[in-house]
C-alpha cells in the first residue's frame, strides 16, 4: 500500500531525527517519522549534559521526545525500512510493511559501531566484503558468494543478488532461518579470510570458499541505505553540506551518521539545521 505523500519522512527516532521533526512540523510541514527501535542510545543509563534536563536515562529520554513529536501531530511508526528509491521529484521509501511517498528525506538512524563483529571484517571491507548488493553485485556476475544475515532484508538483498549469480549460500550467523531457493548454514561465523582480498568464509564448523560475502544484517543501516542511492560518504559518514543536505538533492542526514562528536546535543543541533535545511530546499521547489 502506497501512503499519500508528505513533505518529509525521517528514518530514525533518536535525537536528530526527532528534533528535525519537532521543527519541520514549526515550520508547517508534513512529517512521518520512521524506527525500527529506539537505537543505541537506549542503552545509556545517564545522560546530564543537556540544557534544562537533569540527569535522565536514554530510554527515558527517547520517549520523551517521541511523546513531545506526537503531541504535535506527528506520525511515529515502528517498521523496518529497507529501502529508498528516487521517483522523478520525490522518493518511494519501502518499509517491511508499507510504501511511502515523500519530497525529501532525512537519515538519522545513528551508526552502528561495528558492522559485524569478526575478524577480518575491517581488512576485506570492500576487498570482498560489501553491504550493498546493488553497488556491488556486478563484479560477482557467476560467481559464487555468500551473503550474511536472515529475515526480510535479507531476502531483499538476495533478489538483487539474482541479477547477477545464482551460486548463493546464506549465513545465518546462529539465527533459525531457512530459505525455499538457496543453501542456509547455520553455523556460528568466525572470521573472514584472505590474502590481498578475501577467499574464505569461516565458521564454527568449516571454512568456505567465496569470491565475494554481502552483508544483510538486522536492516539496513545509513551507510547501506545511502550506498544505494549514491550518497557519497567518507570514512563510513555520509557527507552534507551546511543545510544538511547530501549530494543528492532531496536527501538530508543528520546526527551520529554524519560523524563527528558522538553526543546527544551535536544530534539535537544536527536535526535543527536539517529542519531549516529541508524548509529551504522545499521552498526552493514551491517557487
Amino acid at each position: 500500500m502506497v501512503r499519500f505523500m508528505i513533505d518529509t519522512l525521517i528514518i530514525g527516532v533518536g535525537p536528530a531525527g526527532i528534533s528535525a521533526a519537532i521543527n519541520l512540523r514549526k515550520l508547517n510541514r508534513t512529517v512521518r517519522v520512521i524506527g525500527k527501535d529506539t537505537g543505541q542510545l537506549s542503552s545509556l543509563d545517564v545522560i546530564d549534559n543537556l540544557y534544562g534536563q537533569g540527569p535522565i536515562s536514554g530510554q527515558m529520554l527517547i520517549e520523551k521526545g517521541i511523546h513531545q513529536a506526537k503531541q504535535l501531530g506527528i506520525e511515529v511508526i515502528t517498521e523496518i525500512v529497507l529501502s529508498i528509491v528516487s521517483n522523478l521529484d520525490h522518493f518511494i521509501i519501502t518499509t517491511n510493511k508499507n510504501n511511502y511517498q515523500s519530497k525529501t528525506v532525512l537519515l538519522a538512524t545513528g551508526k552502528p559501531r561495528v558492522q559485524i563483529d569478526l575478524e577480518g571484517y575491517e581488512t576485506f571491507k570492500s576487498k570482498g566484503v560489501h553491504l550493498c548488493a546493488t553497488c556491488d553485485g556486478l563484479f560477482y556476475r557467476n560467481k559464487p558468494v555468500a551473503i550474511i544475515g536472515s529475515g526480510v532484508y535479507l531476502e531483499q538483498e538476495i533478489r538483487t543478488l539474482e541479477n547477477y549469480t545464482k551460486d548463493i549460500t546464506i549465513f545465518t550467523n546462529g539465527h533459525d532461518y531457512n530459505h525455499d531457493t538457496y543453501p542456509t548454514v547455520k553455523d556460528s561465523l568466525c572470521a573472514f579470510i584472505g590474502e590481498k582480498r578475501l577467499t574464505h568464509l569461516k565458521t564454527s564448523k568449516n571454512t568456505y570458499p567465496f569470491k565475494g560475502v554481502f552483508l544483510a544484517v538486522n536492516h539496513p543501516k545509513a551507510a547501506e541505505l545511502s550506498l544505494k542511492l549514491g550518497v557519497i560518504m567518507t570514512d563510513d559518514n555520509i557527507d552534507v553540506d551546511q543545510n544538511m543536505q547530501t549530494n543528492i538533492k532531496g536527501i538530508f542526514a543528520a546526527g551520529d551518521c554524519i560523524g563527528g562528536r558522538l553526543q546527544v546535543p551535536k544530534a539535537l543541533y544536527n536535526g535543527f539545521l536539517a529542519a531549516h535545511g529541508i524548509n529551504d530546499y522545499l521552498r526552493g521547489r514551491e517557487k
